[in-house]
C-alpha cells in the first residue's frame, strides 16, 4: 500500500502581502509549516510534489501559468506572456516579470530577500535577491523592465519579504565593500532589504514596504540557510485574471 500525503496548506505560517490585495495580487512567502520547497532535497519526490501542488492550486488551479527557474545569484529577469500554461522552469534566472495578469511566479529563498513588484494595471514581477543579486541590482533590472513596457516605476508597489536582517547578516569586509560603497577593513553587518529600498527609491519607486520578520531571528517559523536549514521556502504572486 503506498503512503498517505497529508494535505498540504502552503499559507500555514506564511507571510502574506495584504497592501497587494487592492490590486487583484495573491503574494506571500511560505513558513517552515508548509515544509520545504526545494528541488534537490532529500525529501521523498511525492511529498515536495505534493507541496507545488498545493502552490498551484493556491495561485489559481490546473489553468494557471506557474514560472519558476533555477536560480543562479544573477540578474537575469525573465519575462512571461500569455498563450501558455502548465509549469515551466527556466534556466539560469533569479526574477521572473509579467506584463499580463494570470501568470504565477515564484522564487526560493531562505535568507535571500524576495521581492515582490506590482503595477495597478496589471503587471508584476518577483525576484530572489542575494547579496550577489543585491550587488547587481536586480531589482532594479525589474523596474527598469516593468517601465519600458509601460509601467512606471513610481506607480509600482514593491514589497520586502522575509529575509535575514541586518542585525543578523554578517559579511566580509569585501562584500560589504560593495554593497554599501563604503570601504572597511572588517567583516560588517548589513541590511540587504535597506539597500534593495534604496535602490528603488532612486529609480522613482514611491510605494515600498518592508517586512519585519527575519529568518534568521523568526527561525521557528521561516528556513534560515545561517542557521544550517537545508529547507526552501517560496515567495510566490500572482495578478489574479
Amino acid at each position: 500500500m503506498s503512503a498517505v500525503v497529508e494535505p498540504v496548506d502552503v499559507l500555514a505560517g506564511a507571510e502574506v502581502v495584504e497592501s497587494f490585495h487592492a490590486l487583484g495580487v495573491t503574494a506571500f512567502t511560505t513558513g517552515r509549516a508548509a515544509g520545504s520547497f526545494s528541488l534537490q532535497s532529500d525529501e521523498p519526490a511525492r511529498d515536495v510534489s505534493a507541496r507545488w501542488t498545493a502552490l498551484r492550486a493556491r495561485l489559481g488551479g490546473p489553468a494557471v501559468r506557474l514560472a519558476t527557474a533555477a536560480q543562479v545569484h544573477g540578474r537575469e529577469v525573465l519575462t512571461h506572456g500569455p498563450g501558455w500554461r502548465g509549469w515551466l522552469r527556466g534556466d539560469a534566472a533569479d526574477g521572473h516579470l509579467s506584463p499580463v495578469r494570470g501568470t504565477a511566479m515564484a522564487v526560493t529563498v531562505a535568507d535571500c530577500v524576495p521581492v515582490f513588484l506590482a503595477h495597478p494595471a496589471g503587471a508584476a514581477a518577483i525576484v530572489h535577491s542575494g547579496w550577489r543579486g543585491t550587488e547587481a541590482r536586480i531589482t532594479a533590472v525589474a523596474i527598469s523592465h516593468l517601465a519600458s513596457l509601460g509601467f512606471p516605476a513610481g506607480e509600482l508597489l514593491v514589497h520586502c519579504g522575509p529575509a535575514i536582517c541586518g542585525r543578523c547578516y554578517e559579511v566580509s569586509a569585501d562584500v560589504a565593500t560593495r554593497l554599501t560603497g563604503m570601504a572597511t577593513q572588517q567583516p560588517a553587518r548589513v541590511d540587504l532589504r535597506a539597500i534593495i529600498a534604496e535602490h528603488a527609491r532612486a529609480l522613482g519607486v514611491r510605494q515600498i514596504s518592508i517586512s519585519p520578520l527575519c529568518t534568521r531571528c523568526d527561525n521557528e517559523r521561516f528556513f534560515s540557510h545561517r542557521a544550517g536549514d537545508a529547507g526552501r521556502q517560496l515567495g510566490a504572486l500572482v495578478f489574479d485574471p
